[in-house]
């Protein structure tokens, strides 16, 4: 394949998203090869590209689409954020690139640059040092603490005050809070997710919650929601706001009814949004892509 144009679609295994992804690309003409990041490096002065990419040894990929960047060390995430930075440097189209994946990964991050927009998102303090999050207990002592680098609701808790705070090794080393935004109604627990795909709302869903955490892999029920609403022209703002070329936004209501937005994911999941929406989204994705890539 190393002589034929072809897309690289980055991906830990081949899971229900993927095979979809590359059926919906390979349809509009695109071959498609899929690499794990782990296999990936920097090779200055060993390959034509300076780049290590199983299949892509004398040419660079058409475009990458970003699956998944992996677990790993923090070495390890580096050198596979660096390729997609020289990626991108290189004039291949990424999506979505590795700016983008890493002021969204960094909720911390996410919150700083929502706000410069001036988008509507609750407070947040992230912090090394115990103290100024105590104080925020003190303050107002009802906060969510989230895990800096989370994902799927894990880690999530619901903080009542000072004495209740974790240590720093229990934390990464990083305090990030946000207060808590009771629903509208009591005990009905639900956010939105918007999926923004190349600067438009594509789909859209309600998540019921069990309880507070309202990620469908804790459980939530889902039903399919306007993707031409309020909440919709928010999202795709949030996106434009990190520079994600395709994203999974997640909002909130206010006991007032205004929309918030909480996080951004620049590698979102969809089955569970895939199976209350009419829209294919894998074709959906593979359009924007395609478009991007000029194939």
């Amino acid at each position: 394949m190393s002589g034929e144009r072809a897309a690289l679609i980055l991906t830990e295994r081949p899971d229900w998203h993927t095979p979809r992804l590359v059926r919906a690309i390979e349809a509009r003409g695109l071959p498609c090869r899929c690499v794990s990041p782990r296999r990936c490096g920097i090779a200055v002065g060993h390959t034509a590209t300076g780049l290590l990419i199983p299949g892509f040894e004398d040419t660079l990929p058409a475009g990458v689409f970003v699956r998944a960047v992996g677990q790993g060390s923090f070495e390890q995430v580096t050198l596979r954020l660096g390729v997609l930075h020289a990626l991108r440097d290189l004039g291949v189209p990424v999506c979505n690139d590795a700016r983008a994946i890493e002021r969204c990964v960094d909720k911390s991050m996410t919150s700083f640059l929502l706000a410069s927009a001036g988008l509507p998102t609750p407070p947040a303090l992230a912090v090394q040092e115990p103290e100024p999050a105590r104080h925020i207990l003190e303050q107002a002592p009802d906060q969510v603490l989230k895990p800096l680098f989370g994902a799927q609701g894990r880690g999530l808790q619901r903080l009542d005050g000072p004495d209740v705070l974790p240590d720093a090794e229990a934390v990464g080393g990083v305090y990030y809070l946000q207060p808590f935004i009771p629903p509208r109604t009591e005990g009905a627990w639900r956010d939105r997710r918007v999926l923004v795909v190349g600067g438009w709302a594509v789909a859209a869903m309600t998540r019921y919650g069990r309880s507070w955490i309202t990620n469908v892999h804790q459980g939530a029920a889902c039903e399919a929601a306007p993707a031409d609403d309020e909440a919709a022209a928010l999202a795709v703002r949030a996106a434009a706001a990190v520079g994600a070329s395709y994203a999974g936004v997640d909002l909130i209501q206010n006991r007032a009814g205004a929309w918030l937005v909480l996080e951004i994911n620049s590698m979102p999941a969809w089955q569970g949004l895939q199976r209350v929406s009419a829209v294919d989204i894998a074709d959906a994705l593979a359009a924007d892509f395609v478009e991007r890539v000029g194939a």
